[in-house]
């Protein structure tokens, strides 16, 4: 179905999309963009996933967007051309299940926006971070907005404006990611990692997300009250109820799939 992503469900509720093209650091071509797009929007349809997970192949995440798409558009077709491209940025925050990514090596430019777009983000010790187009006479505003969001305003223009690559360590002191592990345990660590969240209700988790968003740009009040109506909505719910009943007689609960 795909020729640029892989796709695989695991038997504990995980959807692992892969970036696959690992010769040309996994970098956005437009085919790709589309298939990553659609691949998420089909997870999020699929009552079996409850968590996806978001790697790449090869040494490199994503070394952002590939130059060999860069050249002979209008200022129109270029305008389309990107916001195609950043379709799978954008579609990350709309989702209710919880996107994690994980990160092996570098992250730059378009790959560095996708990273911060994640929900969460499990990272190699050898990850380097940046929106190194401003280094081609280009620049990243698109990926400086999941950025931006990380970690403020001034390092957002300082990472922006020059470029810079950031080390594993520096990206998780500036919140760009939640975790950092030894390389060789990355994979094993990130799956673990989805297959926990995967045991919580999927309902409430996606209630969670959902809700984070949606209010993420009212005012504090107006928060509150958004978020109130949210747990309320959740208490009504089999799964709340399940929840409930299953601390109080010490078993596991058993969630609904959707």
């Amino acid at each position: 179905m795909f020729e640029t992503i892989l796709v695989e469900i695991t038997e504990k509720h995980v959807g692992i999309v892969t970036l696959n093209r690992p010769e040309q650091l996994n970098t956005f071509t437009s085919q790709m963009a589309g298939e990553l797009h659609a691949a998420l929007l089909a997870m999020e349809a699929n009552d079996n996933i409850r968590v996806i997970l978001l790697k790449s192949s090869g040494r490199a995440f994503c070394a952002g967007i590939d130059v060999n798409e860069l050249t002979g558009k209008s200022a129109t077709q270029y305008r389309q051309w990107i916001e195609w491209m950043e379709n799978p940025l954008v579609a990350i925050s709309t989702m209710k299940k919880p996107v994690i990514a994980q990160l092996q090596g570098v992250a730059t430019a378009n790959g560095m926006g996708l990273a911060a777009a994640a929900d969460l983000v499990i990272a190699s010790d050898r990850v380097k971070m940046g929106l190194t187009a401003i280094n081609v006479g280009l620049n990243c505003v698109g990926p400086i907005l999941p950025v931006a969001r990380c970690v403020g305003r001034k390092k957002a223009l300082e990472l922006l404006l020059y470029g810079n690559l950031l080390n594993a360590q520096e990206a998780l002191e500036l919140g760009l990611v939640n975790k950092v592990v030894a390389h060789e345990e990355l994979d094993a660590a990130a799956l673990q990692w989805a297959e926990d969240l995967a045991q919580r209700s999927p309902l409430a988790v996606q209630i969670a997300k959902s809700a984070f968003y949606q209010s993420e740009d009212m005012d504090y009040q107006k928060q509150f009250q958004y978020m109130n109506e949210a747990f309320a909505r959740l208490c009504t719910t089999d799964d709340a109820k399940e929840g409930v009943a299953a601390f109080l007689g010490k078993r596991n609960p058993q969630w609904k799939l959707q």
